[in-house]
Order: C-alpha cells, then structure tokens, then sequence
C-alpha cells in the first residue's frame, strides 16, 4: 500500500482536505487531518468498515459520496487490484451547503445537541470546505483514476539557475526601509490587539487598513512566492488576534475552535486580495467573539462561573449546581456574582438563554418547545415568561417581527 500513501499525500497536499487511507478490515493505514471531528459529533468505530462494504459490493469504478447524520460529506473511493479489493482511500470532511448557520440550526435539532456546544460547531462547520456538486463529482472521478491502475514514479526537469546581479547601494536602502516598516507594523499591530482585547470594532476596522498596507508591503520575505509570504503573514496575525482576544478572558474553548478555523481557511487561499479580505474577518470575528464571551472583567470565582454558564446553557443549571462544579460556597459565589454582573445568576442565565432562542427564533420555523428546550428551558409556558419580561414580546410575536 506504499504506492497508495503517497497518492493519499498529494490529495492532502493539492486539495488541503483530510484524507484517510484504510485496509480491507477498515483498519487506518495512513492520514492527514487539519479538522478535528468535536466529541459532540462522535464518530462509529465502524465507519471505515461500513464504508468499505459498501465500495467491495460496488465496482471498481464507482465512488461512494457518504453524508452523515451530522451534515459531513466525505467521497471514497475502492482500492482494487486484479478484481481484489485492498482497501478505501476517503477524502472529508467537506460541506455542499454554504448556509452554514442554517445547517447547524437543523443538525442541533435533529441530533438534540447541546446548545451550548453552538459557537463550537459553528466555528468548526465554516472550517470546511464547501464543494459544488460539479467539484464533488470531480473530486470523484479524480480519485477513481488515481486509484485503479498502478502508480507511476515520475521524475523533474529541472531548470538552469541564472545567478542575479545584486546593486549593494539598493539593498542597504531596502534593508532601511524594511527597518521603518517593521516599526510601523509592531506599533499598528500592537494598537490593534488592544483594540480586540476591548471588543471596539469601530477601532478595529479603523487600524486594519494600516495593518494590511503594512501586510502586503511583506509580499516578497519569500522569494518568488508572495503568496506564501502572504500566508505566513496572516499565521502570524490570526496568532496576535487570538492572544488579543485570550487577554479578555473568552474561554480556550472558543479561541481554539477559531483559531483552528483561521488556520485552515489561510492555507486554503490561494490570491492576496482575498487575503487582505480576511484579514478584516479574522479582526472583526475575534472582536465579536470578545464581545460576546469575554470574562475578562470579572473576578476570578465569577469568570469562572461565567465560563461555565455559557458553555453549559442547555443543560440544568443552578447555583448550587455551579458552586459544586467549581468548588466555591454558593452564598459567596451569589454575592460576588451580583456585584461583578449587576445580576443574580438566575436572571443572568436567563438573559443569556433568550439570546440563544432569538437566534432560532429568526431562523425557520422550529415549534416554541423545540426552541425552549434546546436552550435549557424545560417549560414552555415560563420561556414565554422570561421572555417576555427581558423583550417585552413573546417569543411567537419576536419571531413574527423577524419575518416582516
């Protein structure tokens, strides 16, 4: 299966999507994975097993496009040798959907997932790739010639180097004015973080524009690959966004999921202009993540506590319960709660589940108890209460307004 190892690499490589090369017995051989499949998801121990059935009943010159209960596509095909069936090479996970919000709406009802597993499946499904089903068929087709006749070794012609002249008074000039640009990126970069670790996107998308002037001016650092130098450029910022935003307090959880994101979506551009137009994503994403889940500003028992409320909103909760959880005396964690939030913790978890249920309340038309369970309520007449009482609507006429 050697040959086959290096086929499943240059898939990786060209495509920048997961690929996994298995035996007959759906035993893993060989893989390369960027996406880490959330535990939420879970995965079949059998899958590659399944999926091999299916290929050996199947002939050789056919693919398999698999989606599983979860919304993830994958495209597989058979690895056969004289009519004998050696194993699968598999290729995703990927999408076909660009209406990712809108997947992960119905995936979370059908599979009754927690919602407060929602920013982390979100992050996640735009980290992949979204296929035509012009490009799946493709993808397909490609996988079976790669895989039904032996593997052919190649070999390079290479090309005569031309030694460049070098003019020694242009390059101290340019080593100056690299110097000035590399001051100038440190100061911007240093006033945008700043301006992510306080979630002010007014002043982000001021300071971005210099940033990415600055950006582009570092094309060249390797040479005769500006795209490459590019990428490495955006790395560097997706890392000081993410450190930005961790100085506010959001939670390792959802600085992973987009971090990982970001990750994936640079290596996967292939033009500066869309580069330096995500840059603008990337700042502004991590402003709103900061807007959204910083705790930064809290004491350290009710950051905690926090943490765990946003991270835990479909599931019961109390203030017993998150005393327990975070091994604090509930009366203390009740005081110190109302004097960091301005709130009890009942009224903040509240406050915290109706925003979710607007979320779903704007998208399709899901039943009221389907809504208030999935975002921790378990009696539909006290949801219509509370929300009521944060928006001054119920939920049915807030989702009628939504639809005008």
């Amino acid at each position: 299966m050697e040959e086959y190892i290096k086929i499943s690499q240059m898939v990786h490589s060209i495509t920048k999507m997961d690929v996994t090369l298995n035996d007959r017995d759906g035993n893993t051989l060989f893989e390369s994975i960027h996406h880490s499949i959330p535990v939420v998801l879970g995965h079949p121990d059998d899958e590659y097993v399944h999926t091999n059935e299916i290929l050996n009943k199947h002939h050789s010159n056919q693919y398999y496009h698999h989606i599983n209960p979860y919304g993830l596509e994958y495209m597989a095909v058979g690895i056969w040798r004289e009519h004998s069936f050696y194993g699968s090479l598999i290729i995703g996970p990927f999408i076909s959907s660009i209406l990712v919000i809108d997947l992960i709406k119905e995936i979370m009802i059908k599979n009754s997932l927690p919602i407060g597993e929602r920013k982390q499946l979100e992050q996640f499904y735009q980290s992949l790739p979204v296929l035509s089903e012009i490009e799946s068929k493709y993808i397909g087709e490609l996988l079976v010639n790669l895989c039904s006749h032996e593997y052919i070794n190649s070999g390079q012609i290479s090309s005569n180097t031309i030694k460049p002249v070098i003019n020694y008074d242009q390059l101290k000039i340019t080593i100056e004015e690299n110097k000035d640009i590399i001051e100038n990126r440190y100061h911007h970069q240093n006033k945008l973080m700043d301006a992510i670790t306080k979630g002010d996107r007014a002043e982000v998308q001021i300071l971005i524009d210099s940033l990415i002037d600055v950006f582009v001016g570092f094309s060249d650092r390797v040479p005769g690959n500006p795209i490459r130098s590019s990428k490495n450029m955006a790395f560097v910022c997706n890392t000081l966004y993410r450190v930005a935003a961790e100085r506010s307090g959001v939670h390792p959880v959802y600085l992973h999921n987009i971090s990982e994101r970001f990750a994936i979506v640079i290596e996967r551009t292939t033009t500066i202009p869309s580069l330096k137009k995500l840059m603008f994503s990337m700042a502004n994403e991590y402003c709103d993540l900061v807007k959204s889940f910083s705790t930064g500003h809290y004491s350290p028992i009710v950051k905690t506590a926090v943490d765990y409320i946003l991270l835990n909103l479909g599931y019961p909760i109390s203030l017993t319960t998150i005393a327990k959880q975070i091994h604090v005396n509930p009366s203390h964690l009740s005081r110190k709660f109302k004097e960091d939030t301005g709130m009890n913790i009942t009224d903040f978890i509240n406050q915290k589940r109706v925003g979710e249920a607007k979320l779903y309340l704007q998208r399709g038309n899901i039943s009221m108890t389907d809504i208030a369970f999935m975002v921790g309520f378990n009696d539909l007449n006290y949801f219509s209460k509370v929300f009521k009482k944060l928006t001054s609507v119920t939920p049915s006429q807030y989702a009628k307004k939504r639809k005008l």
